[in-house]
């Protein structure tokens, strides 16, 4: 909802003083001068867009909310599209985790845990909470997936037959295998010839255990 004038500047008078800010407070924080703000919390100069981004900041309030009650709802959509990271080619994108590895036993997607980020497509990630990346180690599934290729993870405690997924087994560093689904279990699958597939009856899968944590969506890799 606009405010009047005088209305908004009650809002911000009554914010600031809340949290306990003085008007020469205000100035050192943000860079605004105290007589600005003695106009601006009186009602006789309505704020300007640049003003209550610089306000929103150090008053820890929503910046799209307040453009809307300064009457300035026009550049909402502008301040979105400016939030918006785009590609080289000019394709949103949305910045995921990129993991070393994957262990059961602690929150594995926690920041620390974090080797990096990687940008990828929203058209498959969205605003990529539910996505992570993976650092491919080792050639058992060599040819289609190399070592320090990266793979996108859609975050999943199940997958169907023949799909590629992130397994961990007995808490152990997740492995990318290709899963085959039976009537007794799973077959984890190598591609590289020069391993064997190993199988899990669904007893072993709840005792040992082995735990899905996503499936891969998209490959990248460096050339």
């Amino acid at each position: 909802m606009e405010f009047s004038t005088q209305e908004l500047a009650k809002y911000l008078r009554t914010i600031r003083e809340n949290i306990g800010y003085s008007i020469y407070d205000v100035n050192k924080l943000c860079d605004i001068s105290p007589s600005y703000l003695s106009l601006m919390e009186n009602g006789k100069r309505r704020p300007s867009p640049v003003i209550l981004k610089k306000l929103s900041s150090i008053y820890h309030i929503d910046y799209n909310d307040l453009l809307i009650k300064a009457g300035f709802s026009d550049l909402i959509e502008d301040e979105k599209k400016s939030k918006i990271k785009t590609d080289i080619l000019g394709n949103p994108v949305a910045s995921v985790p990129l993991l070393g590895s994957v262990k059961a036993g602690y929150n594995y997607l926690a920041q620390e845990n974090w080797i990096g980020t990687v940008d990828v497509e929203t058209s498959l990630v969205g605003d990529g909470k539910d996505y992570f990346a993976l650092k491919v180690k080792g050639d058992s599934m060599a040819p289609v997936f190399l070592e320090n290729d990266i793979v996108i993870i859609k975050k999943q405690n199940d997958c169907e037959n023949n799909e590629y997924a992130v397994v961990i087994i007995n808490g152990d560093e997740g492995t990318l295998k290709k899963i085959k689904k039976t009537d007794n279990g799973i077959i984890l699958q190598p591609l590289n010839p020069a391993y064997g597939p190993v199988m899990y009856t669904k007893e072993e899968m709840e005792t040992i255990p082995i735990i899905i944590v996503g499936v891969v969506k998209q490959l990248k890799r460096e050339f």
